[in-house]
């Protein structure tokens, strides 16, 4: 009888979050937000002029992190 129940049992539901209330975001939705290319934002990592958080594999920034390198004044231009 457990097999019949191990049968009908649902997979985890993903959670969705809304992107204010997120505190991390991946490397693409960091690029997006600050409307710079993937390989621009790896560089930007790079020079660790943003932080990261690693989580098993994923590499995440923190949406306060982005926010802040967003409102100061970067004269330096990035070579890609």
């Amino acid at each position: 009888m457990q097999a019949n129940d191990s049968a009908h049992k649902r997979p985890p539901t993903r959670v969705t979050v809304a992107p204010d209330a997120k505190l991390l975001v991946s490397r693409e939705e960091a690029a997006q937000l600050l409307s710079i290319s993937q390989r621009a934002l790896d560089y930007l990592i790079a020079n660790r002029r943003l932080p990261t958080r690693r989580i098993g594999g994923r590499v995440l920034i923190p949406l306060a992190d982005l926010r802040k390198y967003a409102r100061g004044d970067h004269p330096e231009r990035i070579v890609v």
